[in-house]
């Protein structure tokens, strides 16, 4: 299996099935450590989209600070995870779920500033950003990263995998949503890398536009936006 770190240019001779791994909700201290010694056994790069207040549990931070070193990219996945922020148009709630979360990731997080919305279940909809949430993410210079492959690990531990596979094969480049949460899914982890490897995927770090509505703060145009933000109250 192909691999690159930065999500350029790939070789004539590449394949044409390309495939952005990320991981959702850690760190967890009983799975995220497995995950980064598979990545690492395969020297396959990832990004993990982290939840504020889990860096706050014992051994959140260091699994963190781990991942980075290892060339893992670390993203911002809301400070608890627990309302989409377009359900909830209060400013002080985007400020704080967006913000505080970017406040304890400090120098470990990625210079682009990386957020991914919470998203229920893996949906896109209005439900993923308020107008307050937008602005904030504007006047923040963050990049907002979407996905469009959700394999449902946390709750179809048995089919994950196949549905993971059959995305990378029919996408053109598939940004895949996993868990390092304590589900159990990711036991499976190695089986779904070393069949990727048997497909000639080639395992890119960065994200093809489609999913990034927001890069920098500055949005790829009201098309990019459409459908993602809920209405002001």
């Amino acid at each position: 299996m192909a691999h690159g770190s930065s999500g350029g240019a790939v070789a004539d001779s590449a394949p044409a099935m390309r495939v952005t791994l990320t991981f959702d909700n850690g760190p967890s201290v009983g799975t995220t450590p497995m995950v980064l010694d598979a990545l690492a056994a395969r020297a396959l790069p990832a990004t993990f989209f982290v939840v504020g207040e889990r860096l706050d549990r014992p051994g959140g931070r260091e699994l963190v600070e781990r991942a980075a070193a290892e060339g893992h990219w670390i993203g911002n996945h809301s400070l608890t995870h627990a309302v989409p922020l377009g359900d909830d148009p209060d400013p002080a709630h985007a400020e704080r779920e967006i913000g505080e979360t970017q406040a304890r990731l400090g120098d470990v997080g990625h210079e682009r500033r990386f957020f991914r919305p919470f998203g229920g279940g893996g949906r896109l909809g209005p439900h993923l950003l308020s107008p307050a949430a937008v602005d904030v993410l504007r006047r923040g210079r963050y990049t907002c990263v979407l996905w469009n492959s959700v394999p449902h690990d946390w709750d179809d531990l048995d089919g994950w995998v196949d549905t993971a596979l059959a995305d990378v094969a029919r996408l053109e480049h598939a940004v895949v949503v996993l868990h390092d949460l304590p589900t159990g899914a990711m036991a499976d982890l190695p089986v779904f890398l070393d069949r990727l490897a048997a497909l000639d995927a080639v395992v890119v770090q960065d994200f093809p536009p489609a999913v990034v509505p927001i890069e920098r703060g500055v949005p790829a145009g009201a098309a990019a936006l459409a459908g993602l933000v809920s209405e002001a109250a």
